[in-house]
């Protein structure tokens, strides 16, 4: 069997896999520099459960952090993010190519074909579905009578 090791892609993309920890992301991209408790403010969690994914965002290498006295600051480090662009290229150009050969194939065959119209005639043909009766229900419709 084939291994393909590549530790800081997979620690990348576990650590975007998180919806709270790409939120995280947001907004650093948004900010040059936040404290971890302005970083935290819009969040319905606990400063420690913020604190444990941006624990996840530094292992992967997007999130560096800087002490101040007693103020830490995070700031985004897209590097690692760059190679797993790269990584999804890859498929995105497969998926491209596969999607215009596709295209290619449905614009060169209609399918369905058109089926071929009937003979103009004066009378009405007969049909040839048969009618089925409907079942009757249960009981009628409405209240059911007091006994």
């Amino acid at each position: 069997m084939v291994k393909h090791e590549n530790t800081a892609l997979d620690r990348t993309f576990a650590a975007l896999s998180d919806s709270t920890r790409r939120a995280l992301l947001m907004r650093l991209a948004d900010n040059e520099s936040l404290s971890i408790s302005e970083l935290a403010q819009p969040f319905s969690m606990s400063l420690p459960a913020v604190m444990k994914h941006l624990d996840v965002l530094g292992d992967a290498g997007l999130v560096t952090r800087t002490k101040s006295g007693r103020i830490v600051s995070c700031e985004l480090r897209a590097a690692p993010m760059e190679d797993a662009m790269h990584w999804l290229y890859r498929y995105q150009r497969f998926w491209t190519s596969q999607l215009d050969r596709l295209a290619a194939f449905v614009e060169k065959d209609q399918w369905p074909p058109a089926p071929p119209s009937p003979p103009p005639s004066s009378q009405a043909s007969p049909s040839n579905v048969v009618s089925m009766r409907r079942r009757r229900k249960s009981s009628p419709r409405g209240r059911s009578p007091k006994r």
